[in-house]
């Protein structure tokens, strides 16, 4: 649904969850995944380190040696010397210009499929996670924590982080040779960078918050995008379209403040390394220009201080850089782990009894359920189906009919009592072991984009041409796909939308008919059919019910007359159970609504004067 039932005011991104501070960065919750990241890719990593060694050594080969050529070539005139000096140079620079362009294939490329690895890994993780999870979520803010949250991480493989580890290093060898140069320049640089460390550090504390929250509200935004393209046709028909203008304005305009406040933060940080810079090379100059003039120190080794110099507070300004991206990447990494911290539908420790094949019988024991703490949707249910009998749900919308459904199928699990298949308590019970015994057509029909083939073959991937023609024949699908151009390789489209209701229920039902289950749910299954398919339908499905434990909710209550047992629900309640005959002979809550739809059925083509439809005596 577009509009979720909310008036427009509510339904404006508002401050939220996404606009609430960041919890502080828990380095020891952090550093186990980033290790479990790192770890089978030591040796790429290590392979990277020992690269990015050799090209700085190389880069540090021309600073070096501007004081040969100073002191010992210029100054002294030894000629000789310059064209071995300049040799080594271009040998260096080829070594380094090599081994840059080898660090950024090995690591770029590892990087990049560890982000592929993370994201497939999310992603089953996800979709094995209870149907509940996704009761309280927006299917395109789940699409963007799997694609996008994991973006980030490639800094911490990628060329990034080892670019900063060889930066550090080539700064403890710069430290090195500038201490033997100039110890008092050496320590009054150190100096001015250790002050301007513990500005960063703080300034990386304030950008995290940041670049969490940003990930939240593009999930945020993202999600609602993803719903109102999906009902594009009910904002059309509302004529919607400015309204959804301005919710999707209102959230990219949050972004885009979002993103504001990150880039002042960052460029606060650049024009301290800037301030650092211009203060630290004010400082060289002027107690460099004093040693010099005292005889302290040569001109030559002047000049490669200034350059060593570079080298060593180069690091420094790849914190600005290197360290937004980690910074980024830690906070995709957060979010990741929440996800990955939800437990699965089938990780829960009871759940460790594998079914064979299932007889059929169903029992619930006192089942009390509800999706809200506080707000129960079944109060105390207990019924039995026998194997290979059919049980009718009836009652008011909203009575619990579809929920009853989703614990058979272990979509829920009881909040207290049991649902038992033959005598087995499901929450005990593999999912694998149970569902695929388990045939569904629910009440909104969802069809994949694909062929009509593949959505009915979807059920069983491995059955083979005959039987996938067989069920569709059943569900009265042949009737039009082979009248289609492509035939029974028609693109349905996204959710089917090329398809009629009642073509997407057909093929739906198809699906479930070749699974070939030892329990069947049909929740709505044919309400979108005519009366005539309708009936059509139900010879095949009648077919298919045979020797199976069936449970039925109609749209239409003639339809479930011949069913073993019929259970009215109101509020949460099975306030009546019987057969159809028993049922109407108590005059109860199903003689009304039967009697009620037969009466509006048939008052609906009543000729002007003709006396209303008076339900007759039984």
């Amino acid at each position: 649904m577009v509009t979720r039932g909310l008036p427009h005011a509510e339904r404006t991104p508002r401050r939220g969850r996404a606009d609430l501070p960041a919890p502080p960065l828990d380095w020891k919750r952090v550093w186990p995944d980033i290790r479990a990241l790192l770890q089978p890719r030591r040796g790429v990593l290590l392979l990277g380190l020992l690269l990015i060694v050799v090209s700085r050594l190389c880069g540090l080969v021309l600073p070096a040696s501007t004081k040969f050529l100073i002191d010992d070539v210029l100054a002294k005139g030894r000629a000789e010397l310059l064209a071995p000096l300049v040799a080594a140079v271009l040998a260096a620079t080829a070594v380094q210009a090599v081994t840059g362009f080898a660090l950024t294939q090995l690591l770029s490329k590892s990087a990049q499929r560890l982000i592929a690895e993370l994201r497939m890994r999310v992603q089953r993780h996800v979709c094995r996670l209870p149907a509940a999870f996704f009761d309280s979520q927006k299917t395109g803010q789940l699409v963007s924590r799997i694609m996008n949250d994991v973006e980030g991480v490639r800094n911490l493989v990628g060329t990034g982080l080892v670019e900063f580890l060889g930066g550090l290093l080539t700064a403890v060898f710069s430290f090195v040779v500038l201490m033997r140069i100039s110890p008092h320049l050496t320590l009054l640089a150190l100096l001015i960078v250790v002050v301007f460390g513990v500005i960063l550090k703080r300034g990386f504390q304030t950008l995290r918050p940041i670049f969490r929250e940003r990930s939240l509200i593009t999930a945020e935004v993202t999600g609602r995008l993803a719903e109102t393209l999906g009902g594009i046709r009910v904002v059309k028909a509302y004529h919607a379209e400015a309204r959804e203008d301005e919710v999707f304005a209102a959230g990219v305009r949050r972004i885009l403040g979002n993103v504001f406040r990150s880039l002042t933060g960052v460029s606060l940080l650049s024009l301290s390394a800037t301030v650092l810079l211009g203060i630290v090379g004010a400082a060289v100059m002027y107690v460099g220009g004093r040693q010099i003039l005292a005889g302290a120190l040569t001109l030559g080794g002047f000049v490669t201080f200034s350059a060593f110099l570079a080298f060593m507070i180069a690091p420094v300004f790849q914190v600005v850089g290197i360290g937004t991206q980690l910074t980024e990447a830690v906070a995709g990494l957060e979010r990741t782990r929440e996800l990955l911290d939800t437990p699965s539908e089938d990780q829960a420790s009871e759940r460790t009894v594998q079914l064979g094949e299932v007889r059929g019988e169903v029992r619930f024991e006192d089942v009390w359920f509800e999706y809200e703490a506080g707000k129960e949707v079944l109060r105390g249910v207990s019924f039995s189906a026998a194997p290979g009998t059919v049980t009718a749900l009836v009652g008011s919308s909203g009575s619990g009919k579809s929920t009853i459904l989703g614990l058979i199928a272990s979509f829920y699990t009881p909040t207290r009592g049991r649902v038992l298949v033959d005598g087995t308590d499901l929450a005990r019970v593999t999912l694998d072991s149970y569902r695929r015994q388990l045939g569904v057509v629910l009440q909104e029909t969802f069809l994949f984009d694909g062929t009509i083939r593949e959505n009915v073959a979807f059920a069983r991937p491995d059955a083979g041409e005959d039987e996938v023609l067989a069920a569709c024949r059943l569900a009265r699908v042949d009737e039009f796909a082979e009248r289609l151009p492509d035939g029974y390789d028609t693109l349905v489209g996204e959710r089917g939308v090329k398809l009629s209701g009642g073509q997407k229920q057909r093929v739906s039902i198809a699906r479930a008919i070749l699974v070939n289950p030892r329990i069947l749910l049909l929740d709505e299954a044919t309400s979108s059919l005519d009366s005539e398919t309708e009936a059509l339908i139900q010879e095949g499905l009648g077919h298919l019910m045979e020797g199976r434990t069936t449970f039925v909710i109609a749209h239409r209550l003639s339809t479930i007359r011949r069913a073993h047992r019929i259970l009215v629900v109101e509020e949460g309640l099975v306030i009546e159970e019987g057969a159809h005959e028993e049922l109407m002979a108590a005059r109860g809550r199903y003689y009304d609504l039967y009697t009620r739809q037969h009466g509006f059925e048939k008052n609906l083509f009543l000729a002007p004067g003709e006396a209303e439809w008076e339900p007759a005596e039984e």
